[in-house]
């Protein structure tokens, strides 16, 4: 390996949004995550509830007009 071209390599302490603290090694120091595996739904089984019937009638609005285009030429 050349020396001088490759970053410093830390021990480095990451740390989650829920509390939860990690150590291993990185070229950078101390980093924050807002999520990882103790508390990604993901990992854990449990899904954050999310309003689907608002994306829903936002996209029946968004589309309307395609669909009355699509049946007028159809029929």
């Amino acid at each position: 390996m050349k020396k001088g071209i490759h970053p410093d390599y830390f021990q480095t302490t990451i740390r989650c949004a829920c509390g939860n603290v990690v150590e291993v090694g990185s070229t950078k120091k101390n980093l924050r995550v807002e999520v990882c595996s103790k508390c990604h739904p993901f990992f854990t089984g449990k899904q954050k509830l999310v309003d689907t019937a608002g994306r829903i009638e936002r996209f029946r609005r968004k589309y309307s007009k395609f669909e009355a285009q699509n049946k007028k030429a159809s029929e």
